[in-house]
Parts: C-alpha cells; structure tokens; sequence
C-alpha cells in the first residue's frame, strides 16, 4: 500500500458516486424511462424511429432527453452513414442495482429466512 492509495481510493469513490448521480438523474424522469424501455423492446432506433415511438414527445424533447441518457452512459449511439443508432447500455443500470438494491435486498432476504426458519415447526 503506497502513501496514494488512500487518495485513489476517495477520488474513485468520488468518481462513482458522481456517475450513479448521473444514472439516478436520468432515471428519475418518466419520459427518459419511456425511452429506454422503447429501446429495450427494440435496440438500435434512429432518433426518427424513437420519436414515431413516443408521439407524445416532441424531436427536440428526445433529442434532450437522449443527450442525458447518453450523459449517464444508460444510452450507446452508433453512427451508420448519415444516420445514428441508438442502443440501450443496461451496465450503469445492474451497477446501481448492485450497489444500492443487492446490499440492502440481501440484508433482507437473510432477514426473512431467519424469520421463517424459527416460524416454522421442526426449525431451530
């Protein structure tokens, strides 16, 4: 362990927790949800294909919301030719659920079976 691991480890830690803020950001908006669950059915839109997906949304609405989707990483945009693909990157998203819901979820789910173990007949 040198004299610097200790300020890499917090500057790392700063790092994470700036981009799960991003990842939180992005998906605390019902519009950006919609989007990712629209390329979660079909990977690979052009903006057009997404904004005929979303009628309700307006071009330059995806188009802002798909910059912050891209911003957290939740969105891959791939150029062909002329035209630019979206694809969904579900990464940040299983890094999130690890990080906040399994530790928590976990402490839980040990919880319960305690709890049915002592509940049920011929338990401890």
């Amino acid at each position: 362990m040198t004299v610097w691991s200790p300020i890499i480890d917090l500057i790392e830690s700063d790092e994470r927790d700036d981009r799960d803020g991003r990842v939180f950001r992005a998906l605390a908006d019902d519009g950006r949800r919609r989007l990712l669950d629209t390329l979660f059915t079909r990977d690979g839109q052009s903006l057009q294909m997404l904004c005929a997906a979303l009628p309700a949304m307006t071009r330059f609405g995806v188009m802002k919301h798909l910059a912050v989707l891209e911003q957290a990483g939740l969105v891959v945009t791939h150029r062909e030719g002329r035209s630019k693909l979206h694809y969904l990157n579900p990464v940040p998203i299983h890094e999130i659920a690890d990080r906040w819901i399994g530790k928590y979820a976990t402490a839980t789910t040990a919880t319960l079976t305690e709890l049915r173990r002592d509940l049920e007949p011929g338990g401890a």
